[in-house]
């Protein structure tokens, strides 16, 4: 069973019932709308069909919303502006149509916080510009290398704070959307410290909302302000587009693999994205570079893998896909299992479980989980053998699909008594032809049902010992 998740991002070449079906069939886990592009009306109508899908394939499938943020971007550029170092650029609040390389700004107020000298990215860091004068409310910058520029293009302030809120009014309004369609998942974007985070929870509270909520590293701050950000979150997104363009591309290797080293010590999910299969949106086979790429992160640890351009306009969004579940299935092969982490004493009855599975060949780990604590605690020491959650909420059997290795199976019934849910567990398995004579589990459950964090127990179950309790509620 692969054990790293696929997220794919919802766009033109595959918002359909059709391409979500075989994405899905493929190996896709989880589903993004991005809410930079589109409207309400637009994942709305992109929420019912993977729901509808998911059903009909009787699969589990998480649906992730990713919030703008204050992505700073150019106003509209006449066609495309061909860049060479040493041209000269104006970024002004004030707009001038008869000079093309007059630029606006999103949020012009950033003109008056940026400094003579100081260097203005855009495009991902693709053109690279310095102010070299300021103007009153004009910046003027030099070229730094050649390049192209093409109208709503993001732009990056390396050496600037630029002194925006990470939630807008914008994303206000979005996420008050999302918790009306239900999402699994919130990424914020251009996250700085903790009480982004925070901001975004109460909102997310008023509208009776708790996803799980992902912070996308993506800034200067948000890596030196790390530590507390994971904290405060579920998980964390490598964003390595806009934070190549702030730190640097040789410094986002490093910074992914201590993001994700955190983020496996925390059980936070870790998500790597951007530019994954960059050159499958144009051929339909990815290059040596990208199959690296796609290896290191699973070697990090990352929980799930993302795709943005590749399914949203490329040409050949499935092949994408067999590609990430090809070459992820070829790097588990060789995957270093068994994490040896201190156990702390959250997660100690879990630790137990994938000890004991290390000694017990072909054993899988079921997790019977209320809020999906003790699945996350499994998957953080990756234990080679499968991991099955069950719960009495769709909504968080849809949250932990988000984990390394679990694999969210059904909900059961709520009930007091532990006999019960596991008689209901074995004639769901049974049901939907999941029981062999060679299997077996080791199921971690606590006393008090159905509330968080009592696991407190850990019972290895036999096809013998199921055939018992089988015949036993025969009798009863």
């Amino acid at each position: 069973m692969r054990k790293t998740k696929i997220l794919v991002t919802v766009g033109p070449s595959t918002d359909n019932k059709e391409k979500m079906r075989e994405l899905i069939r493929t190996g896709v886990n989880a589903f993004r709308l991005n809410f930079s592009h589109g409207d309400h009306k637009t994942h709305k109508r992109s929420t019912k069909l993977i729901r509808e899908v998911a059903d009909e394939e009787g699969v589990v499938i998480s649906i992730l919303q990713d919030i703008s943020g204050p992505k700073v971007r150019i106003g509209e550029v006449d066609g495309e502006l061909q860049l060479k170092i040493g041209d000269i650029l104006k970024l002004s609040k004030q707009e001038n149509p008869n000079d093309p390389n007059h630029l606006t700004l999103s949020y012009p107020s950033i003109i008056d916080r940026v400094e003579l000298g100081e260097e203005i990215y855009f495009a991902d860091g693709t053109v690279r510009t310095k102010v070299i004068e300021k103007q009153n409310d004009t910046l003027v910058l030099e070229l730094l290398v050649n390049g192209v520029l093409s109208s709503r293009k993001g732009v990056n302030f390396p050496n600037t704070h630029i002194g925006i809120p990470a939630i807008t009014p914008k994303d206000e309004k979005d996420l008050a959307f999302g918790a009306e369609l239900g999402v699994d998942v919130v990424a914020l974007s251009f996250v700085h410290n903790k009480e982004d985070i925070q901001n975004a929870k109460k909102i997310l509270n008023e509208n009776n909302s708790k996803p799980l909520i992902v912070a996308k590293i993506e800034t200067i701050s948000a890596v030196d302000n790390l530590d507390e950000i994971i904290n405060e979150c579920g998980g964390v997104m490598v964003a390595r587009g806009d934070l190549g363009a702030e730190l640097g591309t040789h410094k986002v290797p490093a910074i992914q693999k201590k993001i994700i080293a955190i983020a496996n010590t925390t059980q936070k999910t870790a998500i790597v994205a951007t530019q994954m299969l960059s050159s499958m949106v144009q051929a339909p086979f990815p290059t040596r570079a990208e199959a690296s790429d796609i290896a290191n992160a699973v070697y990090d640890g990352t929980d799930v893998v993302m795709l943005s351009d590749e399914t949203t306009i490329g040409k050949y969004p499935i092949q994408a896909v067999q590609t990430l579940v090809d070459t992820i299935e070829e790097t588990e092969k060789d995957y270093d299992y068994y994490k040896c982490y201190e156990p702390t004493a959250n997660d100690i009855f879990a630790n137990s479980a994938v000890n004991l599975s290390h000694y017990l060949e072909d054993t899988a780990i079921v997790t019977f989980t209320s809020s999906g604590t003790t699945a996350k605690s499994v998957s953080k020491y990756r234990p080679s053998v499968p991991i099955y959650a069950v719960t009495h909420s769709d909504d968080v059997l849809r949250q932990v699909n988000m984990f390394w290795g679990v694999k969210p199976l059904f909900t059961l019934r709520k009930s007091d008594n532990s006999a019960i849910l596991l008689n209901e567990f074995i004639a769901k398995m049974r049901k939907k032809n999941l029981l062999s004579e060679s299997d077996s589990f080791i199921i971690t459950k606590g006393t008090y049902i159905g509330k968080r964090g009592t696991t407190n127990s850990i019972r290895v179950l036999d096809y013998q010992g199921i055939q018992m309790i089988e015949e036993e509620n025969k009798n009863v």
